[in-house]
């Protein structure tokens, strides 16, 4: 299984995915004139505001459901796995991809909040799929991003959380003796903990979106400040290498210390994998929220990027260089380019972040990881059943199959124990490839649907337009924008009382108005 799921992310992770992410990063940056620069207040302004209603959540909300999918795993193991296989130069290129990827995360949350839809059930649902079908016109890919989704969110994804969960308990606790089953020697704080995260998982996911989006507001930003005060106090502790850390990151970024492809190709897959820019997740989350404008809820998931991997990426990666609590592994089996811990300390897992803070906090470092994995993965678990369960709506749209949202949760739930039980390496290879293919579905897409029509580009011009003319009550005119099959916002507009406007233009050519 190992050896297969290795081959598929050599194909996969190929150099044309990494610099596709950068890519996408830097054009939509450009397009938009650097709007993760130009609205950083605007965001915050945006993120304090506005209420959830009976079909939406607030965007705060949206943020929060958005940054429990964002701020995980990887966030904690994920930047160990970048240091240990990329050496501290992979940091920068983590950095990189953040700064570059607010741009994409602004596109494809505005995408999915243009063209989201009411469902049966009367909650707002969308992502690529939908802006996919809309916007392309290609409902064959749309099918393959909401297939290729559920695979991976509700099968592949949630194992690499739970994997670190029952890792990090392990390192904190012991193993409390080993078990012989039939998928092998299981200790048994890995079953406990797998057992105990299963049932609190189906309790969650039984209650819908709405019960997921009030546990995720309230642990996601208490357990994100608790992890940067923590990592904080340890900086000001050893505040004299600060520099030395800064130039390690920088340097070997361009040095062959760990290999220039190593440190980038690291960077930006771990990268990728913890923000998630490009990678199709966000929108999920950005489609449910009630706002005004569909700008609007981009610029929130464009500032969750920063939250994600400049906050929270960055006080990791800083404690485990700062302690020298690292290995960076060579190109040969059991090799180190540097080697500060034990060879048989793995990289794929929370063991180099738990033995940071204890150096610096002993009897501290591994209950705290331990604890601080479990809302962050936990939390993470909930946001990938819910785009998974956004999927199956779509897919639901056609194909009536009864039963769907069950399985569903049964699957995952299932998935969930299986992964904390099993190898790390395993856990982290299988949640790669779905990364990667969502990442690929849904970056080829949002440049296609650029070139076609530019709608995220014109919801930004229109937003801004509206900004400079002082209005108090943002609104969105799709067909004014020239913005085709935004069916939600044409029925709002319409319910307001306000007429809908003739387009602006048409493929590119100016309307003339009616007389």
């Amino acid at each position: 299984m190992q050896s297969l799921v290795d081959f598929l992310n050599g194909i996969i992770w190929s150099p044309v995915l990494i610099y596709l992410c950068l890519g996408a990063g830097l054009f939509y940056s450009i397009a938009t004139r650097f709007v993760q620069i130009r609205h950083f207040r605007e965001m915050w302004r945006l993120l304090l505001s506005g209420k959830s209603s009976d079909q939406g959540i607030s965007s705060f909300q949206a943020l929060a459901v958005s940054l429990s999918g964002r701020v995980g795993t990887g966030n904690i193991a994920g930047v160990a796995a970048a240091i240990g296989f990329g050496g501290p130069g992979a940091v920068f290129w983590m950095w990189v991809v953040a700064f570059l990827g607010a741009a994409t995360a602004y596109s494809e949350s505005a995408l999915a909040q243009i063209y989201k839809e009411e469902d049966e059930d009367g909650q707002f649902r969308g992502g690529p799929a939908y802006y996919i079908e809309k916007a392309m016109g290609q409902k064959w890919y749309a099918w393959i991003f909401a297939i290729a989704t559920i695979f991976a969110c509700g099968v592949l994804l949630p194992g690499v959380q739970s994997n670190s969960i029952g890792n990090a308990v392990e390192a904190a606790f012991g193993t409390g003796g080993m078990i012989e089953t039939t998928i092998g020697t299981i200790s048994l704080a890995k079953i406990v903990t797998g057992t105990v995260v299963s049932i609190i998982l189906a309790f969650i996911i039984f209650g819908g979106v709405k019960r997921i989006a009030s546990f995720t507001q309230i642990v996601v930003p208490f357990m994100a400040l608790a992890y940067i005060i923590i990592a904080f106090i340890i900086i000001l502790l050893n505040i004299n290498l600060v520099p030395t850390v800064f130039g390690m990151i920088v340097g070997d970024a361009f040095t062959p210390m760990a290999g220039v492809g190593a440190a980038i190709g690291w960077g930006v897959k771990r990268g990728v994998y913890s923000n998630e820019a490009g990678q199709g997740t966000g929108p999920h989350a950005a489609a449910a929220a009630d706002v005004d404008h569909p700008a609007q809820q981009g610029l929130v998931q464009s500032f969750s990027i920063y939250i994600d991997t400049l906050l929270v990426c960055s006080a990791t990666a800083f404690m485990i260089i700062i302690t020298g609590a690292y290995n960076v592994h060579g190109g040969a089996e059991g090799t180190f380019l540097v080697q500060n811990l034990a060879a048989d300390i793995g990289a794929n897992g929370p063991v180099f972040t738990q033995m940071a803070i204890e150096s610096a906090m002993p009897g501290i470092g591994k209950p705290f990881i331990a604890f601080a994995l479990f809302f962050f993965a936990f939390t993470t678990i909930l946001a990938y059943y819910y785009i998974a369960e956004t999927n199956i709506a779509y897919i639901r749209r056609s194909l009536k199959l009864p039963g769907m949202m069950f399985v569903l949760k049964i699957v995952l739930t299932v998935a969930v124990f299986y992964g904390t039980v099993k190898a790390a390496n395993l856990a982290w290879a299988m949640g790669d490839v779905g990364v990667g293919l969502m990442a690929w579905l849904n970056i080829v897409g949002i440049l296609i649907i650029f070139f076609l029509s530019k709608p995220a580009l014109k919801a930004l011009n229109d937003y801004e337009a509206q900004q400079k003319a002082g209005v108090t009550k943002f609104t969105f005119d799709p067909v004014k924008l020239g913005i085709k099959n935004a069916d939600y916002w044409e029925k709002r507009l319409k319910s307001s009382g306000k007429p809908a406007a003739q387009p602006e233009e048409v493929d590119g050519e100016p309307v003339k108005p009616i007389a």
